[in-house]
Parts: structure tokens; C-alpha cells; sequence
């Protein structure tokens, strides 16, 4: 057991224990040459099978997050093997399990409920667009952390798996009883994105009924059983979920994102309502006479009728002042036609015209993403300009305007790689082809530069981070961005100057390079950041005059 106080391999001081297992414990330590916390997973070596099976899961669990980058998982940086235990160093999440809240508050209010369900579809996204597929098979409260900021990561992957493409049945049987899916105990088959599915679904029953799946009466009820006041739409998705037979689950965890999007919109009364107004029409059509010529006329003014509708909501929200309400607009009008491309791209304006993306606002991108691919799609094999302009401008929404650093550089990533396949097809847009390289690279020195310095291998990536930022610049004075991105590109290019100063100086970045560039970003940002500017403008002279 590590002392408090004790330094692991030079460089993680333990501060204090933070959880324990049956076979390991998790500290809190602090790297104190970066300031930075992280966990260290202690795992007491021991002779015998047991040991055996829990280093097995142990390398599945390091050897899967390492090549792994999303905000919702913790990332491996660092594995120390010694003689008598095994030590792992990941990201360090603050916050408490699930479980720890359910024990706590008892059942949790469904509107939470769906929302962490959703980041966790988009993390099982994530994992099952890896290739090979990742299948994380071990979905349950204990496993998943809540942040102060409400958003979830999802943790220990000690069960997680490749799927195998060729392989009848899975070697292994893991899992929690209860929240497993019966392929995971053998006889049907191996584990697959289904099985996912399966386990997200008892874990929102635990979450939403406080019963859990793996005590008795061991049965998936209707949630309506346990809480009367709960959505009957949440109830069709959750038994959907948890159906014995993969066939008949939710196929995708984004079929899975989009009903829980949408769940109102299943519940009993809104079907009532919908069958009501069926029933009316169906009335009013038999007894025109006319059917086939009534239905054709009905068509025409149907589409008429659909477009106008549409064109006044896309009126009406540009008028709009009230973001919320602009942006409600927005989705109802893209609802209504979800293959035209105005309304996406009024709502993403609309999230982004006060030079803010707040993490509910960056969710309901990602939610209204997967939910619309198959539009998008095909916009873009018919528009590839429009929507890589489209792309664009969503990379650099995510970039300029994320409240969150991390969240940011990842999520914008795969939005700027899509843009450039489509600008790269055409010379004609070889500077946005090269801007989109460009925040590509900045994006990768984000995520590789923290384990960088913890390694101490950051030499060097500093002058080629530099070199890229110049690049970027010189782009932007060939084709410049508007007033906004202008003045972020800028702002961004001071703190870059004033973070790294010193590992610039080490990198032999000439200090007159860094002055120019804060000058010409005074100048280009018509003088928004002074206070910044300055703050940067000390920094560099006193690490170059040192």
C-alpha cells in the first residue's frame, strides 16, 4: 500500500487515497513540476489464477485507453510495472459515481437521466467507430462519473473488448449480472454494439427506478411500475433496450441518441393525439368521394403547404432576439425539412452569435449531428462546398467559442478533417484546405502535449507548434476571416505566446517573432485585448531576458 507523501517514479506524489477494490486502490497524486492531478491505480501483485484474470483485464483495460481520445473517457498516460505491484496513471476525474448519487438521492430525475444517456451514446459512438469496435460491455452506475459540470465519463474499462470480426463467441464471459446482456454469459453468440445497448439500458432503469437489476427481483420491469409519473416514451426506449434478443434492440447507438432525443415524442398521449387528428383526416377524405384524385391534390398542397411553413419559421427565427427561442425555431423548421441545409446552418449561427458555445449548447450539436447524418450526407454528396463551408465554420465555432479547453480541441477535430476531404478535392479551395491542416495540427499538439511534458520528451514540438501558428496567420492575411473568428484567431495567438513563452525560448523561437505577432494582433483585433496583450508582452520578456 502507497504512503501519502511517497513519490512514484520521480514524479507522482501520492496525496491521499481516494477509492478501493478487492485487489487494488486509487490515489490521488499530483505531478508537481506540471501542477497537475492524476490517479494512480495500485494493482498488489499475487500468485494464483485470480491474479491472473485481473492482470488480463488489466492490459485489455490499459492497452484500450491508450489509443483511445474522447471528454467523456480518461486517457492513460503513464504505467509503472514494479515487483511488487502494478501502477497506472490516468486522468484524474473529480467528481462521484452514479451509483454513489443513486445511494444518496434515491431515483433521479428523468430529464438528467436522458441527458447522461446521450453523452453516453455519443461515447459509445466513439468506441464502436474504432477500428477494429470497441465493446465496452461493463455499462452501470459504479462504472460511470459525474462531473460538477454535469457532464459523465465513463470509467474502468477492465471488461472492454475488439470485437472479432470472424469469431463466433466471445473467449471470456464479463460482465455485472443484472446489467450484462445474456450474450455476455455465453451461448448466443459474441458481444457486439448491441450489448452496449443493452447494459446503457439497464443502467438508465437503475438511474430512473433506483432498483437495481442486479438484486432481486433480477427483472426489467416498465420504469411506470416503480415511478407512475414517468415518460411512457422513455419506457417503450428503455424496454426496447433491454430486449433478450439483440435483433430486436436498438441496432446503433445512434438509432439509441436519436429516440432519446425524441422521447416525448413517444409517449401514449402524443400517439393519441396523433391518431385522433388520423382518424379526422381519414374521415374528411371519405367523404369527399375523390380519394386517389383528393390524395394527389392533397400532395401538392401538403409539399406547398410544407415549404411555406417553412419559410416562415426560418423568417420568424431570424427575427427572433431571444436565442432559446431562435433556436427552438430553428429545429422545429429543420424537423419539417430535414434535407435542406438553411436551418442547420441558422441554428448553428444562432448558438454561436453571442461568441459563446456552452457545454448544453455544444450537447445539442452533437445530438442534432447524429440524428440528422443521413440528411447531411446526402447534402453533401449533392452540395460538397456548401457543406464543407458548413463543417468549417463548425470547427471554428468549437474552437473560438467552447468554455471548455478540452471539449473544444477534440470536438472540433472531426469537423475540420471533414471539411478538408471535401476542400482538398478541389484546388479551388486550397486555402481552406490549408487552414483545415492547419487547426488539424494545433488540435494534435492539444492533445499530445500534456503526457508530452509528463514523459519529458516535449522537445522540439514547440517550434513546429509555433511554425504552424504562422501558417495559420499568413492564410488568414491571404483570405481573411470575418470580423469575429478574426478577432478569436488573434486572442488565441496571445495566450498561445503567453502559455508558452518559456518553451518557446527553449525551442529557439527568436523573441522578436513572438513581439511581431502580438503587434499584429493588437492591430488586427482593433485593440479588444490589452490587458491580455500586455500580460503576454512581460511574459516574454522575462523569460528571454533571464
Amino acid at each position: 500500500m502507497l504512503k501519502t507523501g511517497t513519490v512514484i517514479d520521480g514524479k507522482y506524489k501520492i496525496l491521499n487515497e481516494i477509492g478501493h477494490g478487492g485487489m487494488s486502490t486509487v490515489y490521488l497524486a499530483i505531478n508537481e513540476k506540471a501542477n497537475k492531478p492524476w490517479a494512480i491505480k495500485e494493482i498488489r501483485k499475487r500468485r494464483g489464477k485470480n491474479f491472473e484474470i485481473l492482470r488480463q483485464s488489466l492490459t485489455a483495460e490499459i492497452n484500450t485507453l491508450k489509443k483511445l481520445e474522447h471528454p467523456n473517457l480518461p486517457r492513460i498516460v503513464d504505467v509503472i510495472d514494479n515487483d511488487d505491484d502494478l501502477l497506472i496513471v490516468m486522468d484524474y476525474i473529480e467528481g462521484n459515481t452514479l451509483d454513489k448519487l443513486i445511494a444518496a438521492e434515491g431515483p433521479l430525475p428523468q430529464d438528467k437521466v436522458v441527458s447522461w444517456g446521450m453523452q453516453l451514446c455519443g461515447v459509445l459512438q466513439y468506441l464502436h467507430s474504432q477500428q477494429p469496435p470497441i465493446i465496452y460491455r461493463d455499462m452501470k452506475p459504479a462504472n460511470i462519473m459525474l462531473r460538477s459540470d454535469g457532464t459523465v465519463v465513463l470509467i474502468d474499462f477492465g471488461t472492454a473488448r475488439e470485437y472479432k470480426q470472424n469469431s463466433g463467441s466471445d473467449t471470456t464471459c464479463l460482465g455485472t449480472k443484472g446489467y450484462a446482456a445474456p450474450e455476455q454469459f455465453g451461448g448466443m453468440g459474441q458481444t457486439d454494439a448491441r450489448t452496449d445497448i443493452y447494459c446503457l439500458g439497464t443502467a438508465m432503469y437503475h438511474l430512473l427506478t433506483g432498483h437495481n437489476p442486479s438484486e432481486p427481483p433480477y427483472e426489467i420491469y416498465p420504469i411506470t411500475k416503480w415511478r407512475y409519473e414517468l415518460s411512457s416514451g422513455l419506457e417503450k426506449i428503455i424496454l426496447k433496450c433491454t430486449e433478450k434478443n439483440p435483433d430486436n434492440r436498438y441496432q446503433n447507438a445512434d438509432e439509441l441518441m436519436y429516440a432519446l432525443m425524441n422521447y416525448h415524442d413517444m409517449d401514449t398521449q402524443m400517439f393519441d393525439k396523433y391518431k385522433k387528428r388520423l382518424k379526422i383526416f381519414a374521415c374528411a377524405l371519405i367523404a369527399s368521394g375523390v380519394c386517389a384524385l383528393g390524395s394527389a391534390v392533397f400532395g401538392i398542397l401538403s409539399d406547398y403547404k410544407l415549404d411555406k411553413t417553412y419559410r416562415e419559421l426560418l423568417q420568424t427565427a431570424e427575427a427572433e432576439a431571444d436565442k432559446a427561442d431562435k433556436a427552438a425555431l430553428y429545429i422545429e423548421a429543420i424537423d419539417f425539412a430535414p434535407q435542406n441545409m438553411q436551418a442547420y446552418i441558422g441554428y448553428c449561427n444562432a448558438m454561436t452569435e453571442d461568441e459563446m458555445l456552452d457545454s448544453e449548447e455544444e450537447a445539442s450539436l452533437v445530438m442534432l449531428n447524429a440524428s440528422h447524418k443521413k440528411y447531411l450526407k446526402c447534402f453533401a454528396d449533392k452540395h460538397p462546398k456548401e457543406y464543407a463551408d458548413f463543417c468549417y465554420d463548425i470547427g471554428n465555432a468549437y474552437w473560438y467559442f467552447c468554455d471548455d479547453t478540452k471539449i473544444r480541441k477534440n470536438s472540433a477535430l472531426p469537423w475540420f478533417e471533414t471539411a478538408a476531404a471535401y476542400y482538398g478535392k478541389n484546388k479551388q479551395y486550397d486555402i481552406e484546405y490549408q487552414k483545415c491542416l492547419m487547426y488539424m495540427e494545433m488540435g494534435n499538439f492539444a492533445q499530445k502535449v500534456t503526457a508530452a511534458q509528463i514523459e519529458g520528451n516535449d522537445i522540439g514540438i514547440y517550434y513546429d507548434y509555433w511554425n504552424t501558428l504562422m501558417s495559420l496567420k499568413a492564410l488568414n492575411d491571404i483570405k481573411p476571416e470575418s470580423d469575429i473568428p478574426l478577432h478569436h484567431m488573434c486572442r488565441e495567438l496571445i495566450s498561445c505566446v503567453a502559455e508558452y513563452a518559456g518553451d518557446f525560448k527553449s525551442d529557439n523561437v527568436p523573441k522578436e517573432e513572438l513581439l511581431t505577432v502580438l503587434d499584429n494582433a493588437e492591430k488586427d483585433a482593433a485593440g479588444r485585448y490589452g490587458s491580455e496583450l500586455d500580460a503576454a508582452r512581460r511574459k516574454i520578456d522575462r523569460y528571454y531576458d533571464e
